[in-house]
């Protein structure tokens, strides 16, 4: 992550303080959660007043025969601060909670529009396990945050500063003394809260590693099974888990002590404290109402000095939540749209003139390795160009260029003549339509998979695209038709039928340039066949690049491009590259021979 080693120097208030435009919306709602929070410190602090009145004015004044009436004034107007109490507390917990709803739920939308809007080159280095993690974890942290820890450090913050300032006007002496002590509280507070921030942020990073593994492995459990890898992987989660547990109980510890601590010195001052007052109410320089509205004061100031600790502990964890999640937000795509993007020329029956011009490039991972190399490409509008070649060559990477996943290290590319560089990357990718090699299925019914090349599409049209690559037949057979679910990556499809709804998908979306990557791969002889005539009909009007090794495929090219370490090496038709006897004619010469002996 590129602001980890700044976000984690910054403090634990000013990690959380960079949420705060996540809460200014919401401005109306804070306010009423504090008058209702004023209204019930308030309250708190009468309680005890009321108390020493009883005592000093009602107990004391029997003698007088004012006792009954004074009592009874004194518990009626006790019931009125607890009706106010309970209303205000009632209204704070409801406005606080709605906070911490509303902020959380904004902070994931935040987050996952962010993440989705990343260059490959993110996800090529971030597992997708990791950002699961703090999109769940991370964020609910900060929802306890945001919807109770705030509202409780506030309320006791409140009540401190007025207890304390009771405790002054009851007894001056004695609470001076309870402050010299109080401030030992401050010390462990300091030095274990440190530990437990530290302590909390390695915390979710070993979940964030356990949530990474699991969804690794529950993506590929046929491969997992069928190497019988089960006890395995079982194990090595259960490590990661039992790291996350360990790295848990250190923190846990870690705040264990630091609750022990600041009870033990908060309320070993306030015991001593009420010693010394005792012998003072003996000593008659202190009325024994005085001593129970201090003792009540003190219990209050000691209560929010204890909940303050841990509030700060939560806050701790918190921070290192917002921490991750800020690491996200802060990340900048490398791929972006021009400030000021040039328009798309308008499509003309012909589809779309390419052309690549000198293309360096090698991928952030692997810098020292050229990708393609002096690449040039020259595509006429309404071409169809085969690209062939051994793995590694480069032909997929070049379909990523097209797309603008990567920006080349030299050179540009040029759609319609304009760079692609200078166009909005929504009007880019709008204009190419892609089948990928590795098919990717939704969790959807079959006519939403499809309407994903264009969302506007109708019903009819969606039909129109699935008859045109061969899904019709077998979507009507499924269950329900086009309402059938497809399961979880298409789990419920085989391999060519998934291949047909990608086909259908970039149709639909009647793109003027049309990749296809192995588009054939996964089908069977008779889908193939009426997949390619699909196919056939689909790139009439259109530019079209076809990675493929079938010949079917690749005879039918107007022109095939052969490339080999990121290098175009051969250009011609079939017939002139089998004559050449060069890359081309050992790989038709290799496929000849697995059709014959097939």
């Amino acid at each position: 992550m590129s602001n980890d080693a700044n976000v984690r120097r910054q403090g634990t208030f000013k990690a959380l303080a960079r949420l705060l435009p996540f809460l200014k919306p919401y401005r109306r709602q804070f306010v009423l959660a504090g008058i209702a929070l004023l209204v019930a410190a308030g309250a708190t602090l009468a309680i005890p007043y009321a108390f020493k009145q009883m005592i000093d004015h009602g107990f004391g004044a029997a003698a007088g025969g004012r006792s009954i009436e004074n009592v009874n004034a004194t518990f009626l107007a006790l019931f009125g601060v607890a009706a106010v109490l309970g209303v205000a507390t009632a209204a704070r917990f409801y406005m606080v909670s709605w906070l911490g709803e509303r902020v959380t739920a904004d902070i994931r939308s935040a987050v996952y529009s962010h993440v989705v809007q990343q260059s490959p080159e993110f996800f090529e280095t971030t597992r997708s396990g990791e950002v699961l993690s703090r999109l769940t974890t991370d964020t609910t942290l900060i929802q306890s945050v945001v919807g109770t820890s705030i509202s409780l450090a506030l309320r006791n913050t409140l009540l401190f500063v007025g207890g304390l300032a009771m405790l002054f006007v009851t007894s001056a002496k004695l609470t001076s003394i309870i402050l010299g002590l109080l401030v030992l509280v401050v010390v462990p507070i300091v030095l274990f809260g440190r530990r437990v921030r530290a302590l909390s942020r390695d915390s979710q990073d070993r979940i964030a590693d356990a949530s990474a593994l699991a969804g690794e492995i529950l993506n590929a459990m046929p491969t997992v099974q069928s190497f019988t890898g089960e006890r395995r992987e079982a194990q090595r989660f259960g490590a990661s888990v039992e790291q996350a547990f360990q790295t848990a109980m250190r923190r846990i510890r870690a705040r264990s002590i630091l609750t022990m601590l600041a009870i033990v010195l908060v309320f070993g001052a306030i015991v001593f404290v009420l010693w010394l007052g005792a012998h003072a109410v003996l000593a008659g320089s202190m009325t024994g109402g005085d001593l129970g509205q201090f003792i009540l004061y003190a219990s209050i100031v000691s209560g929010a000095v204890g909940a303050l600790s841990e509030v700060m502990g939560e806050a701790q964890r918190a921070a290192g939540a917002a921490e991750r999640l800020l690491e996200l937000l802060a990340l900048r795509s490398t791929i972006v749209s021009p400030l000021q993007p040039k328009p798309l020329p308008p499509r003309h029956a012909g589809g779309a003139s390419l052309q690549l011009q000198d293309i360096g490039f090698s991928y952030p991972s692997r810098p020292d390795h050229a990708a393609l190399a002096h690449l040039n490409l020259d595509i006429k509008p309404g071409e169809t160009v085969a690209v062939v070649g051994p793995s590694g060559a480069g032909k997929t990477t070049l379909f990523q260029l097209l797309l603008r996943f990567y920006d080349p290290q030299s050179g540009r590319i040029l759609l319609e003549g304009t760079d692609i560089r200078d166009l909005d990357l929504q009007v880019l990718r709008g204009a190419i339509g892609i089948v990928p090699q590795d098919t990717v299925i939704f969790s959807a019914d079959a006519m939403e998979n499809i309407r994903y090349g264009r969302p506007e599409a109708s019903d009819a049209e969606v039909i129109a695209a699935a008859k045109m690559a061969a899904a019709h037949e077998f979507i009507e057979r499924l269950p329900q038709g086009y309402a059938s679910y497809l399961g979880e990556r298409g789990v419920r499809l085989s391999g060519g039928q998934r291949q047909r709804i990608a086909i259908a998908r970039a149709l639909l979306k009647n793109p003027p340039l049309l990749l296809l990557d192995e588009a054939t791969s996964a089908l069977d002889a008779e889908s193939e066949r009426l997949v390619q005539s699909a196919l056939e009909a689909a790139m009439v009007g259109r530019t079209t690049l076809i990675i493929a090794h079938r010949l079917a495929t690749v005879q039918r090219a107007d022109r095939i491009i052969v490339m080999e370490d990121g290098r175009i090496v051969e250009t011609g038709t079939h017939a002139s590259l089998v004559a050449l006897g060069g890359i081309y004619a050992n790989l038709a010469a290799l496929q000849f021979h697995h059709v014959q002996a097939a």
